[in-house]
C-alpha cells in the first residue's frame, strides 16, 4: 500500500534558540515559538538533512520516503552519529491509522562470546568494547532503511539517495559544532589509518568551521547501494571490504554475519497517560517500555498543581525514573533470546505498587531499590529525526553508532565509520558501560544477539489521531529526555518549543545521583531536593530532541529542534 501526500511541503528548521544560561522563566516561555507548517515537517539535527527531507515531500514523496533520504543524508553530513555502520529503530504511524515499529538494531557477530571483553582474571579489559574493530556489531541501518522504503515508500532508493551522494562527492561545509567534535575526537580518529584519512587532514589537523569535507569513498559506497540495493552492503563489494578490514584489524564480523542480517518488524509498546495514547519502541529498546512505566507512576500525581521545576515535581519524577532504571538493569534484553516482561512493566497495577513505595518527603537511596516483580503483573504471557507529511503519515527514527564517531574505525575503501554498540551489552553483568548503565544476564553478550538500547522514538496520539512525534539521542538519558518533553506538554501545558527548551533532570538508579543541567533548577528547589536526600549534581546539557506536535483541529504542525545541540 502506498501513502501519498497531496501538497508541497515547506522547510522547517530550527527557530528561536532559548538560552539555558538561566533558569527557565515565564518570560522565556512567553517568547518561545515553535516552527509552524500546514504542509509537512522534517525535524533533524542538521539543516542540510532537513532540507533533503523537505525536498522529498515537496516532490510528492511521503514521510517514509523522506525518512530514507534523511537517513542517508545524515550519514554524510552528520558523521558524529549519522551512519551506514550503525543501526536503530523506527516508530511508524500511517495516515490510515496503522502503528508499526521497525528494529534495525545491530547484532553481535557469530563469533561473539559472553566473556569476550574480559581478561583471564575475569576483569573488564579497558576500552575493548568501546574502541576499535572488536567493538562493532553487524550494522543494520542500510537494511532497515530499505525495509521501511519497501513497505511504505513511494519512490526509488536511487532517487532518494542522490542528495547524499552529491554531498559526499562534492562535499559539505563543516559547522561550528562539527568542527568542535572533530577536535574533541581527533585522538580516537587518529588511531586508525582509515579514519585519519577520511576525517582528518593530511597533516593530522582537524577540519575547521566553514571548510569543506569531501568523502569520495563514501560517495562510491552510496552509489553501490543506490544501484544494487542493500545486497551491495550485506553480500557484495561493501561486505567484502568490511570483512577484509575486520580480518586485518582484530575484528570478528564475517561475510556470513553480514549476509545473515535481517531487520525485524515488531509490535509497538503502547500505553496511556491522562487520555493520550503512547506508541513507542519495544525491546531490544528499553525506551518505550520504561517511558510507559514512568508515565504510569506519574499519573498518580498532580504534576500540574505541583508546578514545573518544583522540588515536589522533580522528586516524584526522579523516584519514578529510579525504579524504572533498576528494572531495566534486570529484565531488559533481546526478546529473541530472553523473556522480557513488557506487559508487567507497563501495567498500571505495577506502577501503583511502585508509587506506594515512594516517600513524598524523602529520596529513596538506590541501595534500597531492587528490581521489582513485574512478572506478577504480566498476565498470560544517538541522532533522532521526526517527520510528518501533510497526508498524516508520521515516522520517528532514532539511529546511532553509539559513542561519538562510533568505535573510531572507518572501513577502508568504503568511507564510513563502524559502531561500538557491543558496549551496550553487559560486558560483565553488574559493571557499568560508558553511559554508567548497569545490566544483568538478560543483556549478556551472545552471538547474533541484539544489545539493549535506550533509544526511544515515540508517537503520542489523542483521540486516535497523531498529536506528537518525538525522540532524542543521549545514551542513558534518552528515556528521561523524551519523557520530560511529553510531560511538559501534557502536564505543564507547554507548546512544543517550550517543552523542548525547558531544563531537564535525570536519575538512572546507579550512580545514585540526581543530574541537573546548569542553572536548570532554582536554588531553593535544588536545596530542598538535597535536604530530601538527593545527591544533586550539575552536568552538561542533556539530549538533542527533534519533535513535532500536530494541532488536531486544523492539521497545523509545530516543530522544535533542541537548542542544546549536544551532538
Amino acid at each position: 500500500m502506498r501513502f501519498m501526500p497531496k501538497s508541497i511541503a515547506v522547510i522547517c528548521v530550527f527557530a528561536l534558540l532559548v538560552s539555558l544560561a538561566a533558569p527557565f522563566t515565564a518570560a522565556q516561555a512567553a517568547s518561545a515559538r515553535p516552527d509552524k507548517s500546514s504542509a509537512g515537517m522534517v525535524m533533524t539535527t542538521q539543516k542540510l538533512a532537513s532540507e533533503v527531507g523537505m525536498a522529498v515531500l515537496k516532490d510528492g514523496g511521503n514521510a517514509f520516503d523522506a525518512a530514507v533520504a534523511v537517513g542517508y543524508a545524515l550519514a554524510v553530513v552528520h558523521p558524529v552519529a549519522g551512519n551506514l555502520g550503525g543501526g536503530g529503530f523506527a516508530v511508524i504511524r500511517t495516515a490510515a491509522g496503522e502503528d508499526a515499529t521497525l528494529d534495525f538494531r545491530e547484532i553481535a557477530p557469530g563469533k561473539a562470546t559472553r566473556d569476550m571483553y574480559l581478561d583471564k582474571a575475569g576483569n573488564v579489559i579497558p576500552q575493548a568494547s568501546v574502541e576499535g574493530y572488536l567493538a562493532a556489531g553487524v550494522p543494520g541501518t542500510v537494511a532497515g532503511l530499505s525495509a521501511l522504503l519497501d513497505k511504505y515508500g513511494t519512490k526509488s532508493l536511487a532517487e532518494l539517495m542522490r542528495p547524499a551522494i552529491r554531498y559526499a562527492e562534492d562535499g559539505f561545509t563543516v559547522t561550528a559544532r562539527q568542527a568542535e567534535t572533530f577536535r574533541e575526537y581527533a585522538p580516537r580518529l587518529g588511531k586508525f589509518a582509515s579514519s585519519k584519512k577520511y576525517f582528518l587532514k593530511a597533516d593530522g589537523s582537524t577540519y575547521k568551521e566553514g571548510e569543506v569535507l569531501v568523502q569520495k569513498d563514501l560517495a562510491k559506497t552510496l552509489r553501490l547501494i543506490a544501484g544494487e540495493g542493500p545486497d551491495a552492503f550485506y553480500k557484495g563489494a561493501i561486505a567484502a571490504l568490511i570483512a577484509k578490514d575486520m580480518a586485518a584489524n582484530g575484528g570478528i564480523i564475517t561475510m556470513a554475519d553480514l549476509a545473515n542480517y535481517k531487520p525485524a518488524w515488531r509490535a509497538p509498546v503502547k500505553g496511556t497517560y491522562r487520555g493520550y495514547d503512547i506508541v513507542s519502541m519495544g525491546p531490544p529498546s528499553s525506551g518505550g517500555t520504561h517511558i510507559v512505566q514512568i508515565l504510569n507512576v506519574l499519573e498518580g500525581y498532580d504534576l500540574k498543581a505541583m508546578g514545573f521545576g518544583s522540588s515536589q515535581a522533580v522528586h516524584v519524577l526522579a523516584e519514578a525514573m529510579r525504579y524504572a532504571y533498576a528494572d531495566r538493569s534486570e529484565f531488559m534484553g533481546d526478546p529473541d533470546f530472553v523473556s522480557v516482561p513488557v506487559k508487567g512493566l507497563t501495567s498500571k497495577d505495577y506502577a501503583a505498587a511502585i508509587r506506594a513505595r515512594i516517600d513524598p518527603d524523602k529520596a529513596t537511596p538506590s541501595s534500597e531499590v531492587r528490581p521489582g516483580a513485574p512478572a506478577l503483573h504480566e498476565g498470560t504471557n544517538t541522532t533522532h529525526y521526526s517527520i510528518v507529511d501533510r497526508w498524516g503519515n508520521a515516522v520517528a527514527i532514532t539511529y546511532t553508532i553509539n559513542d561519538y564517531y562510533g568505535c573510531g574505525a572507518a572501513v577502508n575503501g568504503a568511507g564510513f565509520l563502524l559502531n561500538n554498540e557491543m558496549d551496550d551489552f553487559s560486558v560483565k553483568p553488574g559493571v557499568p558501560n560508558i553511559y554508567g548503565l548497569v545490566g544483568g544476564d538478560a543483556n549478556a553478550v551472545g552471538p547474533y544477539k541484539r544489545p539493549l538500547s535506550s533509544m526511544s522514538p515515540t508517537l503520542v496520539l489523542k483521540d486516535g489521531k497523531l498529536f506528537m512525534v518525538v525522540g532524542s539521542p543521549g545514551g542513558a538519558r534518552i528515556i528521561t529526555t523524551v519523557l520530560q518533553v511529553i510531560v511538559n506538554v501534557i502536564d505543564h501545558g507547554m507548546n512544543i518549543r517550550e517543552a523542548v527548551d525547558a531544563p531537564r533532570v535525570h536519575m538512572q538508579w546507579l550512580p545514585d545521583e540526581l543530574r541537573i543541567e546548569k542553572n536548570g533548577l532554582v536554588k531553593d528547589a535544588a536545596d530542598r531536593l538535597a535536604a530530601m536526600g538527593y545527591t544533586v549534581v550539575v552536568r552538561g546539557s542533556m539530549g538533542d530532541v527533534n519533535a513535532i506536535m500536530v494541532d488536531q483541529a486544523n492539521g497545523t504542525m509545530y516543530g522544535a529542534g533542541d537548542p542544546r545541540n549536544e551532538f
